[in-house]
C-alpha cells in the first residue's frame, strides 16, 4: 500500500501547476494607468519590506527552538524527542511561509489590475480576483501535500521507519513548525492590517469626513499594506497549517485506528481528490454585469458546492478501496456537510444580504454604543451553530466509523473500537478541508477586491468602478468570515484528534496508568489553565492592535494638523511614516502572543505532568474553539453592517449612522482579522507543542518528584 503514497507528489504538482497557470492569467491583464501603477507599487514595496523584517525576526526564533529541539533529540538519541523532528520543525516552518509569501506577491500584483478589469465589467473583476485568490488557495493545498509526502518517503523508504504506528507519531510532530510560522504570520500580519485600518477609519472617516481609502489620508497606504500582508499573507500561514494538521493528526489516528498504512493513505488520496474537484469548481465562479450582492454569493457558492459535492461522490470508491469501510465514508461526509453547513450559518450571520446584520445596522440609528452591544449580541449567538455543527459531526463519525460507548477495556487501554471511532473524527476534519483550493480561493480574493476599491478611490476612477469593487469587497468580507469558519471548524475537530493523540503517545512511552478523568485534580487544574490562555492570549492581541492603532492616530492627526494643503490635495501626506509606525508597532508586539503558546504547556507539563497538560489541551480547545467563532462573526458582521449603509441604507456615506457603524466596525477589526483566526492556530499549536515535548514531560516533571 506504500506505494501508492506518489499519488501525493502528483496532486501536489497538479495543485502548483494550476496555481503557476493562474498566476500566468491574473499578470497577463492591464494594471491600468500610470497613477494605478505607482499606488499599487507602493503597496508592494510596503508588503515586502514588512515580510522581510517579519521573516527575520521568525528566523531568529526558528534558530533558537531548533538548538533546543536539536539538543533534546539528540542528547537523549531520540528517547526524548524524534531526531527528525527538528529538521521538521524548520521545513513545515519554511514551506508555510512559502504559501503566505506567494499568496502575497499575487495579491500586490493584481489589485491594480482587478481595479481596471472592474472598470470594464463586474464579472471580469470577479475573475481576475478569484483567479488571484486560487493562486493562493492551490498554492498552500500544494505546497502541504508536497511537505507531507515528502517526509512520509524519507521516514519510510529512506530511513526504513516500517511500523506504521511509529511513522504516524513521528509525522505528527512535523505539523509544529508549520504552526508556529502560522502563528506568527497571523498574529503579525493581523496587528499591522488594523492597527492600519483602525487608524485610518477613526482620523479620515469619523473625524475628517473623508471617504474610506481617500489619498488625503496618510494611513491609506498602510491599510492597503496590511490588507496583504494580514489578510493574505497571514491567512496563507494559518490555512496551510489547518491543512497540514489535520491530516497528519489523522496519520498518527489511522496506525492506532488498525488500518496501518492504509489509514495514512486514505487522507492524502482524499487531498487529492479534493484539489481535482477545485480546480472544476473554479471554472464555474462566474457572473452577470447587473450581479447583485446576493447573486455574486450565489456564483462563488456554485463553485464551493460543487467542489465538495464531486468531492463527496468520489470519495466513495476511494474509501472502499483503501480501508474497505463504509462508515468511514459516513465519516467523510460529515466532515464535508459540515463544513458546507459552517460556511452556510457564518454567510447567515455576516452577509448584509441576511437579517442578523441587517438588524445591526439598524442598530446604528441610535449611535455607537447599540451597534456595539448589538455586534456582542450577534457573535455571541453564532457559536451555537457552529458548536453543534461540529458536535453532530464528532458524535456521527465517531460512530460510524466503528466507535462504541465503551472506551478503555479492562486493562485501562483504550478500545479497538474506540481508536477506530477517533479515526473516522479526525478524516472527517481531513473531508472539511479536502476542498481547501477553492474555499481558501474564494478567501483570499477579498483583499484584493479591497485593494482593488483603494487603488479606484485613490486614483479618482469613476464613481461605477468603486461601486463595483464595494459589491466585490462586500462579498469577500462574507467569504472571508466563510474561510475563517472551516479554518476554527477543523481546528476542533483536529485539536480533539490531536488530543487523543497525545495521550496515546503518553501511554506508549510508560508502564505506569495516568489518570486522564475529569475528577483529576491535575486534568481539572489544567482546564483552567487552557480557559486562562485562551483569553489571555486573547487580550494580549487586542491590546497590540489598540498599541499599534493609537500611534497611528496619533501620528494621522498630526499629518493633518501639521502638513499644509492636504485636505485641498495640494500636499501629499507622509504615506511612509505610517507604514513604519504600523511595521515597527506588529513586530515589537506579534512576539509575546506567539511565545506563549509554546511556553505554557511546556510549563503546565513540567509542573503538573501529562495530565495536567490534557486538562490545558481540553480548555483550550474548548474555549478557543467558541471565542473564535464569536470573534469572526461579530467582527465580520460589524465590517458588512457599516458597507450596508454605506449603499445607501440609514442616511449612507457621511451620516451619523454611518459613523457609528465604523465606530463598530473599528472594534470588529481586531476582533475578525487578528484575535480570532488566531486563536485556532493556538488550539493546535499547544497541541503539538504537547506532544512534541511529551517524552521530556514523562522524563521530568515536578509531581514525579513528590
Amino acid at each position: 500500500m506504500e506505494q501508492y503514497f506518489a499519488v501525493g507528489f502528483v496532486g501536489a504538482a497538479i495543485a502548483l501547476l494550476f496555481a503557476a497557470m493562474q498566476r500566468r492569467k491574473v499578470l497577463s491583464y492591464s494594471e491600468g494607468s500610470d497613477v494605478m501603477r505607482k499606488i499599487a507599487a507602493s503597496i508592494r514595496e510596503g508588503a515586502n519590506a514588512y515580510l522581510k523584517h517579519q521573516y527575520e525576526t521568525v528566523f531568529k526564533v526558528f534558530a533558537v527552538v531548533f538548538v533546543i529541539l536539536f539538543f533534546l533529540a539528540f542528547i537523549s538519541d531520540g528517547r526524548i524527542l524524534s531526531k527528525f523532528t527538528p529538521f521538521a520543525f524548520v521545513t513545515g516552518g519554511v514551506f508555510s511561509m512559502l504559501a503566505g509569501y506567494i499568496g502575497m506577491k499575487i495579491a500586490t500584483n493584481s489589485n491594480a489590475r482587478t481595479a481596471q478589469a472592474a472598470s470594464e465589467s463586474l464579472n471580469r473583476g470577479l475573475r481576475v480576483a478569484f483567479s488571484s485568490g486560487s493562486v493562493m488557495g492551490f498554492t498552500v493545498v500544494g505546497l502541504g501535500l508536497l511537505d507531507i509526502t515528502l517526509w512520509f518517503f524519507l521516514l519510510r523508504f529512506v530511513f526504513g521507519v516500517a511500523d506504521a504506528s511509529a511513522l504516524g507519531n513521528i509525522m505528527v510532530m512535523n505539523g509544529m513548525g508549520a504552526s508556529f510560522m502560522a502563528l506568527f504570520a497571523r498574529v503579525g500580519g493581523g496587528i499591522y492590517t488594523k492597527a492600519a485600518d483602525v487608524g485610518a477609519d477613526l482620523v479620515g472617516k469619523v473625524e475628517a469626513g473623508i471617504p474610506e481609502d481617500d489619498p488625503r489620508n496618510p494611513a491609506t497606504i498602510a491599510d492597503n499594506v496590511g490588507d496583504n500582508v494580514g489578510d493574505v499573507a497571514g491567512m496563507g500561514a494559518d490555512l496551510y497549517e489547518s491543512y497540514v494538521g489535520s491530516i497528519l493528526a489523522t496519520f498518527a489516528l489511522g496506525a492506532a485506528g488498525g488500518y496501518g498504512f492504509s489509514g495514512m493513505l486514505l487522507p492524502v488520496a482524499l487531498a487529492v481528490c479534493g484539489i481535482l474537484c477545485s480546480i472544476l469548481g473554479s471554472f464555474l465562479v462566474k457572473t452577470k454585469e447587473d450581479a447583485t450582492q446576493e447573486s455574486l454569493l450565489r456564483s462563488l457558492r456554485t463553485g464551493t458546492y460543487t467542489a465538495a459535492g464531486l468531492s463527496a461522490v468520489l470519495a466513495a470508491p476511494l474509501t472502499y478501496f483503501i480501508v474497505g469501510s463504509w462508515g468511514v465514508y459516513v465519516a467523510i461526509l460529515c466532515g464535508l456537510v459540515g463544513g458546507c453547513a459552517i460556511g452556510y450559518f457564518t454567510e447567515y450571520y455576516t452577509s448584509d444580504t441576511y437579517k442578523p446584520t441587517q438588524k445591526l445596522a439598524d442598530a446604528s440609528e441610535t449611535g455607537a454604543a447599540t451597534i456595539i452591544i448589538g455586534g456582542i449580541a450577534l457573535g455571541l449567538r453564532s457559536t451555537m451553530t457552529s458548536i453543534l455543527i461540529v458536535a453532530a459531526a464528532v458524535l456521527v463519525s465517531y460512530f460510524s466509523a466503528g466507535g462504541s460507548v465503551t472506551i478503555v477495556d479492562a486493562s485501562g487501554a483504550f478500545t479497538a473500537a474506540f481508536n477506530q471511532g477517533l479515526y473516522g473524527i479526525g478524516i472527517a476534519g481531513v473531508g472539511m478541508l479536502s476542498t481547501l483550493g477553492i474555499t481558501l480561493a474564494t478567501d483570499a480574493y477579498g483583499p484584493v477586491a479591497d485593494n482593488a476599491g483603494g487603488i479606484a478611490e485613490m486614483s479618482l476612477m469613476p464613481e461605477q468602478v468603486r461601486e463595483r469593487t464595494d459589491a466585490l469587497d462586500s462579498l469577500g468580507n462574507t467569504t472571508a468570515a466563510t474561510g475563517k469558519g472551516f479554518a476554527i471548524g477543523s481546528a476542533s475537530l483536529t485539536a480533539l484528534a490531536l488530543l487523543v493523540s497525545y495521550v496515546n503517545i503518553v501511554q506508549e512511552r510508560t508502564t505506569e496508568t495516568l489518570n486522564f478523568t475529569l475528577t483529576s485534580p491535575t486534568v481539572l487544574v489544567g482546564l483552567f489553565i487552557g480557559a486562562m490562555l485562551t483569553f489571555v492570549f486573547s487580550a494580549l492581541t487586542m491590546e497590540a492592535v489598540q498599541t499599534a492603532a493609537q500611534a497611528i492616530v496619533v501620528e494621522v492627526r498630526r499629518q493633518f494638523r501639521e502638513i499644509d494643503g492636504i485636505m485641498e490635495f495640494k500636499a501629499d501626506p507622509d504615506y511612509a511614516s505610517c507604514v513604519a509606525l504600523c511595521t515597527k508597532g506588529a513586530l515589537h508586539e506579534m512576539v509575546l502572543p506567539a511565545l506563549i503558546a509554546i511556553v505554557v504547556p511546556l510549563v503546565t507539563g513540567l509542573i503538573l505532568g501529562p495530565t495536567g497538560v490534557v486538562g490545558l489541551l481540553g480548555g483550550v480547545s474548548v474555549t478557543g474553539f467558541a471565542m473564535a467563532v464569536f470573534m469572526s462573526n461579530a467582527g465580520g458582521a460589524w465590517d458588512n453592517a457599516k458597507k450596508y449603509i454605506e449603499s445607501g441604507h440609514h442616511g449612507g456615506k457621511g451620516s451619523d449612522q454611518h459613523k457609528a457603524a465604523v465606530v463598530g466596525d473599528t472594534v470588529g477589526d481586531p476582533f475578525k482579522d487578528t484575535s480570532g483566526p488566531s486563536l485556532n492556530i493556538l488550539i493546535k499549536l499547544c497541541s503539538t507543542v504537547s506532544i512534541v515535548f511529551s517524552g521530556l514531560v514523562l522524563s521530568w516533571n515536578l509531581l514525579s518528584l513528590l
